[in-house]
């Protein structure tokens, strides 16, 4: 067994781990109704490996009521940024669990029900209570059945019932209003992947009511990884592919058009699958890119004409087929879309490559491909760092939009001026309060965005719900389109109204792809024209270094803030130039 797939492991590296000083912060807490023996150690060793300072709260046994219910609880001290609810199907119904058939029919529902209305009453008391995603499993439905085969022909049985639960929350909260705050994990899908007879070691359970066995712990730890990854903002967006023995079999310089392998043979079909699954990631917003050595004429003939690919030339935003090195490729498509380097993912079939990218570039999450090309579609179905809370429409239209930028690259190069290409580029710019709609985008915006972030504070949906109703805030976002597209929701700041006097910028940020374009000047504009119109005379903002936002150091000096203390000010008897190349379009 692998060290990352060992329990003692994490338990091992849990004691010698220490905080650091950069990096981001998280509270995590576990409650559980069954024995959680090291989840905790497991998770902070996990998140220590991704670059995340991670604290927990483990409850005491069973006493998750308790701590969601009572505010005088060490759970509501703790404060916790995700929570985790563990249920076990055994403690929810208690006796019912084995006597369920001795129950008459006509009590059943009554039972589900008032259980249903338990753990919705806990969830509900958390989404009011605390500022925190409350991730709750499923309860796990038996195979066991003392019907057996008979089970289906039940009217209203063990499985029904608990299958009925699921629904029930599932409904309310994962698709509901609650939807925000509150996830609801499908434990039966992890049974499912692994095996109940695998999952579940009846040898622990009886000894110390452990439902997972040890040795799965650090599995399941890692399906959670998901919400993780998802609340601190470090998910990956951007798939870099090789292509022979990557997105097909065989070479194709050497093989020929006619004898890679791409559909027709179980190899080939293998590497069909594999495109497929990238094809979905892509049409959900993750942005594909090609980096290979090969000629590019051979190369991209497969791609534009192979009747069994998947993927075709209009899919990848970036397309790097040359005899340069990886390394070098990585660099420049990084350059060209925009994005740093740790939000790309890398597959390639030669592991001198993938050792290349793992040493030159760290940020890189470089994927250790099997020899078994079988073995890749699931590589990539399991992977965690592509999860997000919520699918926004910007990530659904996200591939079109970097096509709109590969047109909005060939300008530029062909203009040659900058000013002339924006003079060009037809840029409208829509101010829009915070609401229903754009308020995900927000907060998705606050989470992800690094180069061009003056202070890289990160809120979550419902704090953004909050600023938005508040009359001490001003939340906006700006939508930026040009003669390419739409860009959607790319920018958004957050005003403190501190009083009538002055203003404090709490968050001033743009989405990577059009900072430069003088976007960030209209934002900052806006600011100002609504702090003359209510009287206010002074707006303050403060530049928070990071390792990632250096583009965003000068902002404030550049457009004439004057430096007071660790604050950046300005006057607002003073104006700044607003580009004439864009036309602003506010929207109430």
């Amino acid at each position: 067994m692998k060290n990352e797939e060992n329990l003692a492991y994490f338990l091992n590296e849990a004691k010698i781990i220490k905080p650091r000083e950069l990096g981001k912060k998280l509270r995590v807490a576990f409650l559980a109704s069954s024995t959680i023996n090291g989840f905790e150690e497991t998770m902070r060793v996990k998140c220590f490996e991704k670059g995340i300072d991670c604290v927990t709260y483990v409850a005491d046994y069973n006493q998750y009521n308790q701590e969601i219910l009572n505010q005088d609880s060490e759970l509501y001290q703790f404060k916790p940024d995700i929570t985790f609810l563990i249920l076990d199907t055994r403690h929810i119904l208690g006796e019912y669990y084995f006597s369920w058939y001795s129950v008459p029919r006509s009590d059943r529902e009554e039972i589900i029900d008032t259980k249903h209305k338990e753990i919705q009453n806990i969830c509900r008391t958390f989404k009011e209570n605390f500022n925190s995603k409350l991730v709750v499993t499923s309860l796990q439905i038996p195979n066991y059945s003392p019907y057996g085969i008979y089970e289906g022909k039940v009217d209203y049985g063990l499985r029904d019932a608990i299958y009925k639960i699921n629904s029930e929350l599932l409904n309310e909260f994962q698709v509901g209003h609650h939807s925000s705050k509150i996830f609801i994990y499908d434990f039966n899908q992890f049974v499912r992947k692994f095996g109940e007879d695998n999952i579940f070691n009846y040898k622990q359970f009886f000894s110390g009511d452990i439902k997972i066995s040890t040795e799965y712990i650090p599995k399941f730890i890692n399906e959670l990884m998901g919400y993780v990854y998802a609340i601190t903002g470090i998910t990956k967006k951007c798939i870099v592919l090789d292509l022979d023995n990557t997105l097909w079999g065989g070479v194709i310089g050497e093989d020929g058009f006619d004898n890679i392998k791409l559909g027709d043979t179980p190899v080939g079909h293998s590497f069909v699958e594999f495109q497929k699954r990238l094809l979905a990631l892509n049409k959900r917003g993750i942005i594909l890119a090609i980096n290979s050595k090969n000629n590019f004429d051979d190369a991209i003939e497969v791609i534009q004409k192979h009747p069994n690919m998947i993927l075709r030339e209009d899919n990848f935003a970036c397309v790097k087929i040359n005899w340069n090195d990886k390394v070098r490729n990585l660099q420049e498509i990084a350059e060209d879309l925009n994005i740093g380097l740790d939000s790309m993912v890398f597959f390639d079939d030669d592991e001198i490559n993938q050792e290349y990218v793992r040493e030159s570039l760290p940020q890189v999450l470089v994927v250790d491909l099997p020899k078994d090309s079988s073995q890749y579609s699931q590589i990539i179905t399991e992977m965690k760092e592509f999860d997000v809370l919520k699918i926004t429409e910007e990530d659904t239209k996200r591939s079109g939009m970097y096509l709109g930028q590969k047109k909005r690259k060939e300008l530029e190069t062909k203009v040659g001026d900058y000013n002339d290409f924006l003079k060009q580029m037809n840029i409208e710019v829509s101010v829009q309060k915070a609401n229903s709609f754009s308020i995900p985008r927000i907060s998705q915006l606050t989470l992800k965005t690094n180069q061009f972030n003056l202070t890289t504070k990160r809120y979550q949906e419902e704090e953004v719900s909050k600023f938005s109703s508040s009359n001490d805030k001003i939340v906006e976002c700006v939508q930026v389109s040009d003669k390419f597209g739409d860009n959607g929701i790319t920018g958004t700041y957050i005003v403190e109204k501190k009083d009538h006097e002055e203003w404090i910028i709490d968050t001033f940020l743009l989405s990577c792809r059009i900072m430069g374009r003088g976007v960030e000047e209209i934002m900052m504009n806006q600011i100002i024209e609504s702090a003359k119109l209510s009287g206010v005379k002074r707006i303050k903002g403060e530049f928070i270094p990071t390792a990632k936002n250096k583009p965003a150091e000068n902002f404030y000096e550049k457009l004439g803030f004057k430096k007071e203390n660790n604050f950046w000010v300005f006057n607002t008897a003073d104006t700044i130039k607003k580009p004439e190349h864009i036309k602003v379009i506010k929207n109430e």
